[in-house]
Formats: structure tokens, C-alpha cells, sequence
């Protein structure tokens, strides 16, 4: 009896400490870990995050535009891929003129997109109109896409009286209400917190819009990045971080950037539902985005990180070739050019030649220079611009340093370029 008694006392015991277990693994689960599921494991063992498979790449055509699996392809029509093509090499024509008018003294700086053209179209493509978009400063195409004039973006890097941002940014800080593009500001990563409280604002109005938020692989290195990650997964906003990770941050190559698995890495721990696809690939990079967008409509973020190659100088306050060679620049820009690549698919779908290859190659750079020439002629703003559109009502201390200004530019007016001004 004493003994069947000590067996029903252990039994009882093991019963209750497995109910005790489950009881714990539920509340692990639950309250700590997001709902996910969790196991108890006997075995002891620290992860190596190293033996984790990296995140694959999204691809759909081969760099001769060949697609690899025929059902990816998502079918434009003809003047929607002419178009395509267009913006591409209109953005890539601006960027030589601009770049080279900067190293004339024409304008003060500039930031090329050279290799990251199929990045900015193929997302541009894939995402609504009323879509509202917050860029890093490497982003003009996604504005060429939606219709920024050309005379705008000349307008912009004079900062001339025309620019719709009254020449108060520097240039390339685009910006513009009716294309849904929230202006560029210089401080990295700013734009991330922002776009998610700007969708967090949709999901409540019930819009149906939803916000992408362009970053580099840099920018996921601040802190802004991880708070915007964290706020978009617990709050459930409809917003697509959209990363490209071209390869470097200024001058540190992403290798000395960080451990792990990149930036897709780091969704998963967040909660974001993550894909990384290949930025040199339109087609991947339309794919990745439309499919993004519909999750995002339901509220659910997405992070893309979107592998390119940067094929200019950070700016033109760089010099690129002080930490990479040459020979690495030449052989990404001969064997993965997005241009390239997307040019080889329309030409195989008998959309495009050589011939008209040159026509339109000569016809786009006589509407830049064209954009660009109207542009260095118009003047800039009048001087008493300097002080509005901060405050709704100009403030005391702003209307005393206008008069001071124009007190000091009526006795030495001479000594400045005055007539350069409205």
C-alpha cells in the first residue's frame, strides 16, 4: 500500500509539472514571443546565426533578359515598357549632364543614380499614384516615373526661382505635393519614423493608401531604421521599407557594415514579411514591389532589400575611387547593367532596334539641355524668400533679421550679385 501510495504521489508530481510546463511554454509563447510558437529543449545550445541559410534572391530574368521561369513575367504592354525604358535612360542622360555641369561650376553638387535605374522604375511601376512616397536622395526616377517635369528637376538643382521649393533646398532634394513625393531631407534616415507615421494615419482615415519609404543599406544601420521597423510590425501599418542595398555607404562597403545576413536579415526579428531580390532585374523588382503592396494594403509591412551596385561616386563631394578600383566599377557596369538588361528584353520582343536606340538617344539629350539651359538662365527667388514658409506668421526675431539684412544690403548692395535676384 505504501508503495502504490509513493507511485500515485510521483505520478501526481509528473502530472503537475508537465501542466506546469505547458502552462509555461503557453505563456512563453503568448505574452513574450508574439504569439509565435516555442518548444522547451533539453539541449543545450547557443545559436550561430552563421549556420542560418541567408535569405535568397529574388530574381526573374538572367542578365540578358532572358526570364528564367516563364510565368514571372508580368506581361506590359508595349507603351507601358517603352516607357519603362525611357524613364531609365532619361534619368540616366540627366545624370551625365548634371554631373558634368557640377564639375563646371554650373551647380553646386549632385548624386548620380548610375546602376540603380531598374531599382526606381520597377518600383515606381508597381505602386499607385496616390501611393505617398519618402525618399533618401537617390531616388529621381521614382519621381521621373510619376511625371516630375524635367524642367523641374533642372529648376531644383539651380534652385532658381521656377523650383517649386522656392530654391531653398540643396539639390536633389526633390520634393512635390502632386506627385506624393514628401521633399528630400539631408539627415539620414529621418524619413523612416516619418513614413511609418504616415501610414500608421492611413490605416486610421481607411484611405486605402499606403506608404514606401526608399533607404539605403547605410540608413539601416541608425537607429531610426530599427524604431521604424519596430512601429511598422506593432502597429500594423501599411508601409513598404524599400532598401537598396547598392553596395556601399559612402566609402564603408556593406562587408564592414554589419554581421548577419544583410538587411532582410533583420525583418524576420521584427515581424516584417521580407523578400530580397535582385535591383539589377526590372522585372524582380516590379514583381517584389506589387506583390509588397498588396500586403501592405492589408496592413501588413514589408521590408524589400533590393541588391545593386552603385555605378557613380556617392556625390559629387566623392571620390570613389580612393576605396574601390576601377576594374570593380567596369565589371559590374559590363556584366549586370539594368539598362542593358531590360534593353536586351525589348529588343528580343522586337519593341526596340538600334535605330531607334539612337533617335532616342539624340532626341532626350536636346530636351535636357534644353530643361537645362531655360533653367541656368531664370533667377533665383527675391532675397526676402530667405524668411518665409517656416512659421505661418513670420515671427518677431525673423521680420528684425530681414531688416537688418536689408538695411545691411542697402549700404554694401554693391558688393553682392544682387541682380542675380527677383
Amino acid at each position: 500500500m505504501a508503495f502504490r501510495s509513493n507511485l500515485n504521489r510521483i505520478a501526481t508530481r509528473l502530472y503537475s509539472s508537465k501542466a506546469a510546463d505547458e502552462f509555461r511554454l503557453i505563456e512563453f509563447s503568448e505574452k513574450y514571443l508574439g504569439y509565435r510558437k516555442a518548444r522547451f529543449t533539453e539541449k543545450l545550445e547557443i545559436v550561430d546565426s552563421n549556420k542560418f541559410e541567408a535569405f535568397p534572391i529574388y530574381r526573374a530574368t538572367t542578365t540578358d533578359g532572358e526570364f528564367v521561369d516563364p510565368s514571372q513575367d508580368p506581361n506590359f504592354s508595349k507603351d507601358i515598357a517603352l516607357k519603362m525604358y525611357h524613364d531609365m535612360t532619361t534619368l540616366n542622360t540627366m545624370d551625365k549632364i548634371l554631373y558634368d555641369s557640377q564639375r563646371q561650376g554650373r551647380i553646386s553638387f549632385y548624386m548620380t543614380n548610375f546602376g540603380e535605374e531598374a531599382n526606381h522604375i520597377g518600383s515606381a511601376a508597381a505602386l499607385e499614384p496616390e501611393d505617398l512616397i519618402y525618399g533618401q536622395y537617390r531616388e529621381a526616377g521614382v519621381l521621373m516615373w510619376r511625371g516630375f517635369p524635367l524642367e523641374q528637376f533642372m529648376n531644383q538643382c539651380y534652385g532658381n526661382s521656377k523650383d517649386w521649393g522656392k530654391g531653398k533646398q540643396m539639390p536633389v532634394h526633390y520634393g512635390s505635393e502632386k506627385h506624393n513625393f514628401v521633399t528630400i531631407s539631408s539627415p539620414l534616415t529621418t524619413q523612416m519614423p516619418q513614413a511609418v507615421g504616415s501610414a500608421y494615419a492611413f490605416k486610421r482615415d481607411g484611405s486605402g493608401r499606403i506608404v514606401c519609404v526608399y533607404f539605403g543599406d547605410g540608413a539601416a544601420s541608425e537607429g531610426d531604421a530599427h524604431a521604424a521597423f519596430n512601429f511598422a510590425a506593432t502597429l500594423k501599418c501599411p508601409v513598404i521599407f524599400f532598401c537598396r542595398n547598392n553596395g556601399y555607404a559612402i566609402s564603408t562597403p556593406t562587408t564592414e557594415q554589419y554581421a548577419g545576413d544583410g538587411i532582410a536579415g533583420k525583418g524576420p526579428g521584427y515581424g516584417l514579411h521580407t523578400i530580397r531580390c535582385d535591383g539589377n532585374d526590372l522585372f524582380a523588382v516590379y514583381n517584389a514591389t506589387k506583390e509588397a503592396r498588396k500586403l501592405a494594403s492589408q496592413n501588413i509591412p514589408v521590408l524589400i532589400e533590393a541588391m545593386t551596385y552603385r555605378g557613380g561616386h556617392h556625390s559629387t563631394s566623392d571620390d570613389a575611387t580612393a576605396y574601390r578600383s576601377k576594374e570593380e566599377v567596369e565589371k559590374w557596369q559590363a556584366n549586370d547593367s539594368p539598362i542593358y538588361r531590360f534593353r536586351r528584353y525589348l529588343e528580343k520582343k522586337g519593341w526596340w532596334n538600334d535605330e531607334e536606340e539612337k533617335a532616342w538617344n539624340s532626341e532626350i539629350r536636346k530636351k535636357i539641355l534644353k530643361a537645362f539651359n531655360d533653367a541656368e538662365k531664370v533667377k533665383f527667388a527675391p532675397i526676402d524668400e530667405l524668411f518665409t514658409d517656416v512659421y505661418a506668421e513670420v515671427p518677431p526675431h525673423l521680420k528684425r533679421q530681414n531688416e537688418e539684412l536689408t538695411a545691411h544690403l542697402k549700404k554694401y548692395g554693391k558688393e553682392y550679385p544682387l541682380d542675380r535676384f527677383e
